[in-house]
Formats: C-alpha cells, sequence, structure tokens
C-alpha cells in the first residue's frame, strides 16, 4: 500500500469504527479517536465490555454488528492474536477498509478480508499516516 492510496483512503472516508476503543482518555485507541473527531471523521466506538455508551460525543456500540450507518474504516486496537474473533464480523459489516493500527498483523486471517474486496492495512497507526496527508 503506498502514500497515495494511503492518503487517498483518508481523504474519501467519513466514517471510522474503532475497535477496542477504551473509556480512559489517556489510552492510544481514544487519543486517535479525538484527532480523529477533530479531523472531521464521524467516529464510532465498538468496545464489547461495553464499560461506557459515550466518549466525550463518540457512540459506543457493543458490537459492529449494532452499528446501522455504513461504515468506511474499521480501526482495531486488539492484539495481532484477537483479530480471528473480530472477523466475522468485519466481513458481515463490509466496510471499504479494515485498518490494523501499529503493531497489529495477522497474515493468515486476513486473506478472507482481502478475498471479499475490502482494502486491508495492516501493522500502520492512522493517525500518523493522516499526519503525513494534511
Amino acid at each position: 500500500m503506498d502514500d497515495i492510496t494511503i492518503c487517498e483512503i483518508l481523504e474519501t472516508s467519513k466514517t471510522i469504527a474503532i475497535i477496542g476503543l477504551s473509556s480512559n482518555p489517556s489510552k492510544t485507541s481514544r487519543r486517535i479517536a479525538d484527532y480523529l473527531v477533530t479531523n472531521g471523521y464521524t467516529v464510532l466506538g465498538v468496545n464489547p465490555n461495553k464499560e461506557f455508551t459515550d466518549a466525550e460525543g463518540i457512540k459506543v456500540f457493543n458490537s459492529l454488528e449494532e452499528i446501522t450507518v455504513p461504515i468506511d474504516i474499521i480501526d482495531v486496537f486488539r492484539r495481532s492474536e484477537d483479530i480471528p474473533s473480530i472477523i466475522e464480523e468485519v466481513l458481515k459489516a463490509n466496510p471499504k477498509v479494515l485498518w490494523l493500527q501499529l503493531g497489529i498483523r495477522n497474515d493468515e486471517i486476513i486473506k478472507q478480508v482481502i478475498e471479499k474486496g475490502i482494502i486491508t492495512i495492516q501493522d500502520k497507526c492512522i493517525k500518523i499516516e493522516h499526519g503525513y496527508c494534511a
């Protein structure tokens, strides 16, 4: 995936679902979510623990299945070994892009996502990439 393609994705996307959004504002997932909101994206949180329902204006859901609007990017803040547990929901949600944050990679399981035609970005931080495009 080259920088031009990533910039095009970020420029044309509007709705981002963040799997693993934390209620703690100092955690990376929240800092990045807040950054994305500040930069004009609609951000929806997904946290199966449902420890909160709203994070500073970000609506939080138990699962992707609860989200009723089209999702452009699913941004994942889960460990690499946890990725198989979310793939079925990702395939059902059918986003344009599955984005695995910096340090997250699972080449084997994402083959299913790529075969469905969903662009997949692994091991890259959406905030850093957005900064390159700005």
